[in-house]
């Protein structure tokens, strides 16, 4: 009898390029000979989700909770066998959104850390390039600190830039400046004594290839879409 495959369910359109970013991360983390070796993805690739950051950092749009707890019970319905999500600021929803269902829902700043740690165990600082709402709401500090792991961030001049460059990608129009930008924020954490660089933002692993340090750069997404090939491994 041939091992059934797990279905992989996307709460996708934070936005919508890094949706298809994900899905491209993992084709290319697949090994595959032929196309049923793939793994079959269900994606709602949903542009019309609340804005984090009005409901997050501004505090005048509506929750995305329950259109994001709607959307995965959807997708549990249509036969995923666990979730995940491309958006590191929507993470803040994480435990509602698990709550509102009964198949796992990987969480990327977990899984994130726990790559961290195994690329380096001793690890004592980390950059983190992120969204302002990612920095602000200490996603990722508070539990890189359970490990005795310092975040480093950019300065607020340096981080007003990185969002700038994150809504510019947002549009599908960007070019040489996003990069530059990208890599002095790069420098800044590695004088500020980053040992690993983490792209915590799924926008900016659209174009996280292009950056460049003397230390290891870890890559949000692509730390999430190795960990959905593995989770979507044939079962007996």
């Amino acid at each position: 009898m041939p091992m059934k495959r797990k279905v992989a369910g996307i709460l996708g359109g934070m936005g919508p390029e890094a949706t298809i970013d994900l899905m491209k991360r993992v084709l290319r983390a697949t090994p595959a000979q032929d196309d049923r070796d793939h793994v079959h993805l269900l994606v709602d690739n949903n542009p019309q989700v609340p804005s984090r950051i009005q409901a997050l950092l501004e505090k005048t749009g509506e929750s995305p909770g329950p259109c994001l707890c709607d959307m995965a019970r959807k997708l549990e319905s249509w036969g995923a066998d666990f979730l995940a999500m491309p958006c590191n600021t929507a993470h803040y929803y994480h435990k509602e959104i698990q709550e509102a269902v009964s198949i796992p829902v990987l969480n990327i700043i977990s899984l994130s850390i726990e790559e961290c740690l195994r690329r380096k165990p001793h690890l004592r600082h980390v950059g983190l390039l992120a969204s302002t709402a990612v920095l602000n709401l200490n996603l990722y500090n508070e539990a890189f600190a359970l490990h005795g792991v310092e975040v480093v961030v950019p300065a607020p001049p340096m981080q007003e830039r990185v969002m700038a460059a994150i809504r510019q990608i947002k549009t599908g129009r960007y070019g040489g400046e996003i990069f530059a930008v990208l890599r002095e924020a790069t420098d800044s954490l590695l004088n500020a004594g980053a040992e690993i660089i983490l792209v915590a933002c799924t926008e900016l692993s659209i174009v996280s290839e292009q950056l460049e340090a003397s230390v290891p750069i870890m890559d949000a997404a692509q730390i999430l879409a190795e960990r959905i090939v593995r989770e979507a491994k044939p079962v007996s």
